[in-house]
């Protein structure tokens, strides 16, 4: 009986350690699965790759053509329709896809405190400020093209990171890194050596006025985005698709008022859509699509993303400009453009620790 209940107690460890080892060997097999992208984790794994792929690609054709098509809408070296009409088309539409966004939402969440259009007098009238600050700084936008060509302006657009930057330090209170300071050094050296102009008595290919105008639009574009994310984050359970329509009503407020100051006679002579060809639907279409692939960016990607978009979109926007406008890519701008990419991706991967 004792040898019985030792051989019983043996076989009950044996078929222990054999069930122990089954599971060991169930549980490597699935994590073999999952990491091969077999399984149902790796299907998870395919739909975000693939997801932050669309959106990587959407970025980077959206922001290498933006400077191409603002270029090549132009007729005989001028805009033969109105700036004007077509920034406040590019808040339209904005506006009309944040309805579209929020219409999908009620329907399916239904309307809450978060989500509702309705809203006080003290929520909405810091709205102005940043609205009025990107209407200056895209009508500028289309006059520095009278200064530099599409590849010089992608380029030089890359000040944006330095103002915004330093403005999150001085109004968000957020430090920078050593290594981010040692970017935005690196960045300005970048965007110089870029447009370094070894066959001509100028030492740079940018006058002035395009360096002036280039440095007020990084540093309108860096304070109203930093303005923006101080009102956003002030209260985060607001729906982001509230908050953007209320920015593109008074977007589209302050260029309706540039059109009547600046473009009224020719508008009420010529019409509202005189000068428009395909090229100019695209590009109304590509500034207002930017929008929405800035905001997928920050959802469904990281900052990664945006360092690769940005600097495939340099090359890229200097490749096409080749065949367009027969730009000429010297050594010092694919230079510049790799001493910029390498200054990006260090303020992106460099950030303090939270």
């Amino acid at each position: 009986m004792e040898y019985r209940k030792i051989k019983d107690d043996e076989d009950k460890d044996g078929a222990a350690v054999a069930a122990s080892a089954a599971d060991d060997i169930e549980n490597l097999r699935r994590n073999n699965i999952a990491a091969l992208g077999l399984g149902g984790g790796g299907s998870d794994d395919r739909s975000k790759w693939k997801r932050k792929s669309v959106v990587t690609l959407a970025l980077t054709v959206l922001t290498s053509s933006q400077a191409i098509l603002i270029v090549w809408s132009k007729r005989a070296g001028k805009y033969e329709y109105s700036v004007t009409t077509a920034n406040f088309l590019v808040e339209t539409l904005k506006c009309v896809l944040s309805l579209a966004a929020l219409a999908r939402i009620w329907k399916s969440h239904g309307v809450t405190e978060d989500n509702r259009l309705s809203t006080t007098m003290d929520e909405v009238i810091v709205y102005p400020i940043p609205a009025a600050l990107y209407l200056i700084k895209n009508l500028l936008q289309y006059y520095i093209f009278a200064y530099v060509d599409a590849p010089g302006y992608q380029i030089l657009k890359n000040l944006n990171t330095v103002s915004t930057g330093v403005l999150y330090q001085l109004i968000l209170k957020k430090k920078l890194s050593q290594i981010q300071w040692a970017a935005f050094i690196l960045l300005c050296a970048g965007c110089t050596t870029a447009q370094l102009n070894p066959s001509s008595d100028h030492v740079l290919q940018t006058p002035l006025q395009g360096w002036i105008m280039a440095i007020i639009m990084a540093l309108l574009s860096g304070f109203a985005g930093v303005y923006t994310e101080a009102i956003m984050k002030k209260r985060p359970s607001r729906n982001v698709n509230v908050q953007n329509f209320w920015l593109y009503v008074f977007g589209m407020v302050f260029n309706a008022v540039a059109i009547l100051i600046q473009d009224f006679d020719a508008v009420m002579n010529k019409g509202f859509f005189h000068g428009y060809s395909l090229i100019t639907t695209l590009m109304i279409l590509n500034h207002a699509l930017s929008g929405i692939a800035v905001s997928m960016v920050m959802k469904y990607a990281d900052n990664i993303v945006k360092v690769y978009s940005t600097s495939v979109a340099m090359l890229l926007t200097a490749v096409v400009s080749i065949f367009l406008f027969g730009f000429h890519l010297s050594l010092a701008f694919f230079l510049g453009t790799v001493v910029v990419s390498v200054s990006i991706y260090l303020h992106y991967m460099g950030k303090p620790p939270k």
